[in-house]
């Protein structure tokens, strides 16, 4: 597995921008009203990042074979990496795609649906860039040294 590039979570972002903005102005020109946002997408963006960062500070130890941790095992070690990748992923789609609501949703920021989506769409943009934040520092965590970087094998650690 190669490192999950920023310039990929940015285009992944940009498209989600897109479609997010293009559904908020369609549906305000159609049916004359905003894209209702509930207050448990933020919940549940941020509760995913939160539980990411919890798992990245307690596997850190064990990948980097701190004294008195137990080694992480190979296999623990390799789904932590892929759940990293796809949490940076489908953060930047998230992220992305609220963010688009949210521009779509500022003409409308006077009424009371209005300004209410807006906030919420604005905390799961900001909830899902934290999730891309803590996926991308766990993914860095579960990296192979490289070759060079010193006398350590890797065990425990995989390439994300």
């Amino acid at each position: 597995m190669t490192p999950t590039r920023i310039r990929l979570l940015l285009v992944l972002a940009v498209l989600a921008g897109a479609i997010g903005w293009a559904v908020a102005v369609l549906v305000s020109g159609q049916a004359g009203r905003v894209v209702p946002v509930t207050w448990l997408a933020p919940l549940t963006l941020w509760f995913l990042a939160v539980a990411l960062l919890v798992w990245a500070l307690l596997a850190r130890p064990k990948l980097q074979r701190r004294p008195g941790s137990r080694r992480m095992a190979p296999l623990v070690a390799a789904r932590t990496a892929a759940l990293a990748m796809a949490a940076s992923r489908t953060g930047a789609l998230v992220a992305g795609f609220y963010l688009g609501l949210a521009v779509g949703t500022l003409p409308s920021q006077q009424t009371p649906a209005g300004s209410e989506s807006l906030w919420a769409a604005a905390l799961s943009t900001a909830g899902a860039v934290a999730l891309v934040a803590a996926a991308l520092w766990l993914e860095h965590l579960c990296r192979l040294p490289s070759d060079g970087d010193g006398d350590d094998t890797g065990l425990g650690r995989v390439s994300a």
